[in-house]
């Protein structure tokens, strides 16, 4: 759980500091990372930090990646949490 709010907090981070190097023409950080970070378990954050900061939103192919990264992720937990973990005990 711990991973899980560490990770979703970096990403968060990281969509407001890329739309920050935006603002200011200064260095950002690139598609391949913010992407990254979301498939490693960020993808709430980038979800809520692309609609906090209205960043990447015209970005067509990269809403697409990150909600099929989502919707992956949501799939997963769902499967593990009604298939495995109830075979556990």
């Amino acid at each position: 759980m711990i991973y899980l709010w560490t990770i979703n907090g970096l990403t968060l981070l990281a969509f407001g500091w890329d739309k920050l190097g935006a603002r200011r023409r200064k260095r950002r950080v690139s598609e391949r990372r913010l992407l990254l970070l979301a498939l490693l378990g960020g993808s709430p954050g980038a979800i809520l930090g692309r609609w906090m900061f209205r960043h990447k939103t015209r970005k067509r192919r990269f809403t697409l990646y990150l909600f099929a990264i989502f919707g992956a992720q949501t799939v997963l937990v769902y499967l593990l949490v009604t298939k495995v973990l109830p075979g556990i005990s």
